[in-house]
C-alpha cells in the first residue's frame, strides 16, 4: 500500500475514536460532580463518568469516607463501596459478588439507591417504608438514607459484609463473611465464634471467648459486638460488658474478616496512609483448618509454616494436599446417603481407615465435645463408619475421647506447637478397592501378587500373635483377681459407685466417689480409675523425670507435696506438682487429686491457671501446670525484694476477682475454690494473674445445700461460716478474697508474725504499727475516714487516700459477717474497675474482727461487743484454729 495512503488511513480512524470518545468525556464532565455528605434522588452515574476521579462520587464531611464506583478501565466491571479514604481501605461493598459491567449505572431515587443494566437490577437496597429524600454519608463510614424528616429508612452499618468500623454493631445471629466465601465470623447469644463454612455444616477454628487475651466481665446473653477507642467487647442488652479484649488506644478501628480466615483489627491514628495491626485471631497460621492443603500437617515455624505429609501419606499428583501411601483414596461425602443405604451406595469400595500416626491433631476439634456414645476404639470407629458425613475421627486412649470430622478436612496440625488441643491419635476414612486389577489376559497381575500376599501373611501372622498375647494377659488377669479376693472377699459384692460432674461443654467427667486407700506398689493399676473425656495429656512419670530433670528445681512446697519447675520437649516451661505419696495415696489425697483435674482441666479463662496435663501412676500423682515464672503474691507482697507499685497491686486484685467470678457464675456447676490465698494467686511477666490450686474446690449444683462435713481452707482466711456450721456458698470465697485484698493494701500479713491476736487496737495517732490484727485495724480507721494510714509504707506516698479508701471499702464489704451482706464477686469486679459505685460496708456486721483482733476469741461468731465467746461446729464440740491439722488448712501446692 501506497505510504501517504497508508498514512491518510490512520488519521482517519483516530479522528474517528476520537469522535467516539468526545461524547463520553462530555458526559464525563457534565456527571462527574463530587458531593459532599448528601445526594439527593434523579442522581445516575456509571463507573464511566468518574473513572478520571477514582470512582468517587460523594464524600463524607471530613472526607475521611468516599463512596465509590472504582474501575481500572472504561470497560472493567465496577462494585458499588465505600473507602477509608486516607488509606485507601474498603470497609463496605454492595455487590462483592456480582460485580456491574461498565454500562451499569448507580441510581439513587425516591425507592432507593440500586445498579442496573439493560433493564435488569443487580442490586438494590430493599423496599422502603417512606419514598427517600437523601442519601447521607458520615464521618463514621456509615451510610444512610433518609426521609424527609431525617429518619433512617436503611443504613450500610446495618448490612455488613467482611468489615466493622468504630461504634458499628455486629447483632447476635448476624455475620461477617470473607470475600473468599469460605468463612464466617458469626456472633452468637454466647460467644463471637469463627467458622469455616460449608454448604453442609461449618467447622468453628476461634472464639471470643477462648481466646487468651479476653477477659469476661459479666454471666449475661451477648447481644451485640463493636470496638471502640479502647477494645474489642461483646455487649449484653444493657449495654453491659460481657467479654472484652483490651487494644492500644486508636482513633479509628478497622476490623476485617480476611479472604484466609483471619479476623484481623487494625487502627488508624489520623495520620498517614497505612492502618496499624492491633490483633490478629486466631494468632498463628496453624490454627487455621486451611493454613496448608488437605491432610498436610502444618507445622509452625519462626516465619510462616512448613507443610508435610503424615507418615504413610504422600503429596497428591494433582497438587491437592496428601493422599494415603497405600493408594487409597479418602473418602468423601456421598450426596444424599443415610444410614439405611450407606453400605449401598459405596458399589464395590470397601470403607477402612488410616492412621495419621502420633503429634497429629485437627484444630477443629479444640472446639468440639467429644461423641458421647463411645466406650472405646472400636465404637468410635463404628460410630465413624455409621456417618455417611464422617471423614474420618481422632481418639484418645487415656480418656476414651472420641472427636468425628465431619464434611470436610482441611490442613492437619502438628501437636508439639505449644497451645495445639491434644486429641490422640487421628484416623481418615478411605475407600480401598475389594478386586484385583486385572492384565490384559484377563487374569491377576503378576506384579501385583506381591502387595497382596505380604498383607495377608502379615495378618496371619498378627492374628497369632494377638492370640498369644490375649491368652497371658487372660491368665494374668484371673491370676489377679483371684489374689485380690482371697484378703477382701467380704466387699467383693460391693458394687462400684460413680459420680459424674458435668463441667463446660457438655464433657461428661466421671471419676470415683469413695476413692479408698491403696497399700500398693507404685505400679498399683488403680491409676486406671481417672477416665475424664477431654482432659489434657496424660504423661507418664518417665516424661516428668525427664521434663524436671530428676525433680531438681524445687520451686515451691506445701501441705500436699513439692512444686517443681520443668521443661517439655517443645520447649514449653511448666509447673509440676508433685503429690506426696503419703497423702495422694490416701482417700483425702485421691479426692483432692481427682478434684483438682475435673475444676480446672476443661474450664479455660485468662485469670485460671491452666492444666497442661497429669500424671497417674499408681501412687505416683502429679499435675502438670503452665508455668508462671514470677512465682506467687506471697513473694512479691511479703518479701525483701522490689515493692509492688499500687497501680499493679489493683491489677492483681481485679485479676484475682475475675478468675474467681469466673468460676462462681460461666461454669455449668458454681465452683467454690475453698482456699484463696496469696499464695495461690500467680504471677507472671506482662502482668498476667492468675488463680491456682482447685485441689480442695467444691463443685456445687442447684439443688445441693452447700452444707459440707470437712472444714476447708487456710487459717486466716477461712470465712465465719466454716465454724458455724453454716450453709457454705461463693461468698464463703468473698470472705477470703476480702482477707487478700487487705494484705494487697497493706503489704503484711493480717496477722503479724509473734502476734497472738491480743493487743487491742492496732491504731494510733500517727499510723498503725506491723503488730496486731489489721482487718481490725482497717475497721477502726474506715471509721475515723482515716485511710492513707492503712497504705503500705513502702509506697512513700505514691498512691492517693481515695484510692486506699476504695479499696478498704470494697474490702470490708467482703468481710462481712453475714454471707448475704458480702456482694458477689462479679459485684466485687465492677466496683474495682469503677463501673459501679463502691458500696459502704456496714459495721454493725464487722463487730467480729475487735473480738479477734483483741484476742477475745479464735474467732468471733455472731456475738455483740463484749461477749466472750468460743465458735462452735455444733453445741457439743468447740473448734480452734489449733485443732485443724495441715491438710484441713492448707491445700496442694
Amino acid at each position: 500500500m501506497d505510504p501517504t495512503l497508508r498514512r491518510l488511513l490512520l488519521l482517519f480512524s483516530l479522528l474517528s475514536l476520537l469522535l467516539l470518545l468526545l461524547p463520553i468525556r462530555r458526559r464525563s464532565a457534565d456527571a462527574a460532580t463530587v458531593f459532599t455528605e448528601f445526594l439527593y434522588p434523579n442522581f445516575s452515574a456509571s463507573s464511566v463518568n468518574y473513572i478520571e476521579k477514582d470512582g468517587v462520587f460523594l464524600l463524607s464531611l471530613s472526607s475521611a469516607f468516599s463512596a465509590t464506583l472504582p474501575s481500572d478501565s472504561p470497560q472493567s466491571p465496577f462494585v458499588f463501596t465505600i473507602v477509608h479514604s486516607p488509606t485507601s481501605t474498603v470497609v463496605w461493598t454492595a455487590n462483592p459478588t456480582n460485580p456491574a459491567p461498565y454500562t451499569a449505572a448507580l441510581s439513587f431515587s425516591p425507592d432507593g439507591l440500586s445498579i442496573s443494566s439493560n433493564n435488569s437490577v443487580i442490586w438494590s437496597t430493599p423496599r422502603l417504608p417512606r419514598p427517600a429524600t437523601a442519601a447521607q454519608l458520615l464521618d463514621s463510614g456509615n451510610l444512610l438514607i433518609l426521609d424527609a424528616a431525617n429518619n433512617s429508612l436503611w443504613q450500610s452499618f446495618e448490612h455488613p459484609t467482611d468489615t466493622l468500623l468504630s461504634s458499628q454493631r455486629l447483632p447476635a445471629d448476624a455475620y461477617l463473611s470473607a470475600p473468599s466465601g469460605d468463612y464466617r465470623l458469626l456472633v452468637t447469644g454466647s460467644d463471637a465464634a469463627l467458622l469455616w463454612y460449608s454448604v453442609a455444616a461449618s467447622q468453628q477454628f476461634w472464639s471470643f471467648s477462648s481466646d487468651p487475651r479476653s477477659i469476661k466481665d459479666l454471666n449475661a446473653p451477648v447481644s451485640y459486638m463493636a470496638a471502640n477507642e479502647s477494645g474489642l467487647y461483646l455487649f449484653s442488652a444493657a449495654g453491659r460488658v460481657v467479654f472484652e479484649i483490651t487494644l492500644p488506644p486508636t482513633k479509628l478501628r478497622v476490623m476485617k474478616l480476611e479472604s484466609g480466615g483471619q479476623f484481623s483489627i487494625m487502627g488508624y491514628s489520623g495520620n498517614g496512609s497505612t492502618l496499624d495491626q492491633t490483633l490478629v485471631a486466631p494468632t498463628g497460621d496453624c490454627n487455621l483448618p486451611s493454613s496448608c492443603m488437605e491432610l498436610d500437617v502444618c507445622t509452625a515455624q519462626s516465619q510462616g509454616v512448613s507443610c508435610n505429609c503424615p507418615a504413610s501419606f504422600h503429596a497428591s499428583g494433582g497438587g491437592g494436599g496428601c493422599i494415603p501411601a497405600d493408594g487409597s483414596t479418602p473418602f468423601s461425602p456421598i450426596a444424599g446417603c443415610s444410614s439405611s443405604n450407606f453400605s449401598g451406595q459405596i458399589n464395590e469400595t470397601e470403607l477402612s481407615y488410616r492412621s495419621l500416626g502420633g503429634g497429629v491433631s485437627y484444630i477443629a476439634n479444640k472446639f468440639e465435645s467429644p461423641a458421647s456414645s463411645v466406650a472405646d476404639f472400636t465404637s468410635c470407629q463404628n460410630l465413624c463408619t455409621e456417618k455417611c458425613s464422617c471423614l474420618g475421627f481422632f481418639f484418645q486412649n487415656s480418656s476414651n475421647s472420641c472427636f468425628l470430622v465431619k464434611n470436610r478436612i482441611g490442613s492437619l496440625v502438628n501437636t508439639s506447637n505449644d497451645g495445639v488441643f491434644d486429641t490422640g491419635i487421628g484416623y481418615i476414612k478411605v475407600l480401598a478397592s475389594t478386586k484385583p486389577q486385572l492384565d490384559s489376559s484377563g487374569g491377576a497381575s503378576s506384579s501385583n501378587l506381591l502387595p497382596i500376599l505380604l498383607p495377608s501373611i502379615a495378618v496371619f501372622l498378627l492374628i497369632i500373635v494377638l492370640i498369644f498375647a490375649g491368652t497371658q494377659w487372660w491368665r494374668r488377669r484371673i491370676r489377679h483377681r483371684a489374689g485380690k479376693r482371697r484378703p477382701r472377699s467380704t466387699a467383693s459384692s460391693k458394687p462400684s459407685t460413680m459420680k459424674e460432674v458435668h463441667l463446660g461443654r457438655n464433657h461428661l467427667w466421671p471419676f470415683p466417689a469413695d476413692i479408698g486407700g491403696s497399700s500398693g506398689d507404685d505400679s498399683s493399676s488403680d491409676s486406671d480409675d481417672i477416665s475424664i473425656p477431654g482432659l489434657p495429656t496424660r504423661f507418664t512419670y518417665s516424661d516428668l523425670l525427664t521434663a524436671t530433670d530428676n525433680f531438681s528445681t524445687k520451686i515451691g512446697s506445701g501441705g500436699f507435696g513439692e512444686v517443681f519447675k520443668g521443661q517439655l520437649p517443645d520447649k514449653t516451661l511448666v509447673a509440676v506438682k508433685r503429690i506426696s505419696a503419703g497423702v495422694g495415696g490416701s482417700v483425702h489425697g485421691k479426692k483432692e487429686f481427682c478434684t483438682e483435674i475435673a475444676v480446672i482441666g476443661n474450664i479455660h479463662h485468662v485469670n485460671l491457671v491452666r492444666l497442661r496435663g497429669f500424671c497417674a501412676e499408681g501412687r505416683r500423682r502429679m499435675l502438670v501446670y503452665e508455668y508462671m515464672n514470677r512465682g506467687s503474691l506471697e513473694r512479691p507482697l511479703f518479701g525483701a525484694g522490689p515493692v509492688l507499685e499500687w497501680q499493679e497491686r489493683m491489677e492483681i486484685a481485679i485479676g484475682a476477682a475475675r478468675g474467681l467470678a469466673y468460676l462462681h457464675f460461666d461454669c455449668s456447676q458454681k465452683i467454690i475454690h475453698c482456699d484463696i490465698k496469696p499464695e495461690n494467686i500467680l504471677l507472671n511477666d506482662g502482668g498476667s494473674v492468675k488463680i491456682s490450686d482447685f485441689g480442695l474446690a467444691k463443685l456445687i449444683s442447684p439443688e445441693q445445700s452447700g452444707f459440707f462435713t470437712t472444714m476447708r481452707g487456710t487459717r486466716g482466711y477461712l470465712a465465719p461460716e466454716w465454724l458455724t456450721n453454716s450453709a457454705i456458698s461463693d461468698r464463703t470465697d468473698v470472705y477470703s478474697y476480702g482477707m487478700v485484698l487487705l494484705e494487697i493494701i497493706r503489704g503484711r500479713k493480717n496477722r503479724s508474725v509473734g502476734s497472738s491476736g491480743g493487743g487491742g487496737s492496732s491504731s494510733g495517732s500517727s499510723g498503725i504499727g506491723d503488730v496486731g490484727y489489721f482487718p481490725m485495724a482497717a475497721l477502726e480507721l474506715h471509721e475515723r475516714g482515716r485511710y492513707i494510714q492503712l497504705a503500705d509504707r513502702r509506697l512513700e506516698g505514691r498512691v492517693t487516700e481515695e484510692e486506699v479508701a476504695k479499696a478498704v471499702k470494697i474490702a470490708l464489704c467482703c468481710l462481712h459477717e453475714d454471707p448475704s451482706l458480702r456482694p458477689s464477686m462479679a459485684a466485687v469486679v465492677a466496683m474495682l474497675d469503677g463501673t459501679v459505685e463502691v458500696s459502704q460496708p456496714r459495721t454493725e456486721s464487722l463487730n467480729f474482727l475487735r473480738l479477734y483482733g483483741r484476742g477475745f476469741v479464735d474467732y468471733g461468731g455472731s456475738a455483740t461487743t463484749g461477749e466472750l465467746i468460743t465458735a462452735t461446729t455444733s453445741s457439743s464440740s468447740t473448734v480452734s484454729y489449733s485443732y485443724l491439722t495441715s491438710q484441713e488448712v492448707s491445700g496442694p501446692r
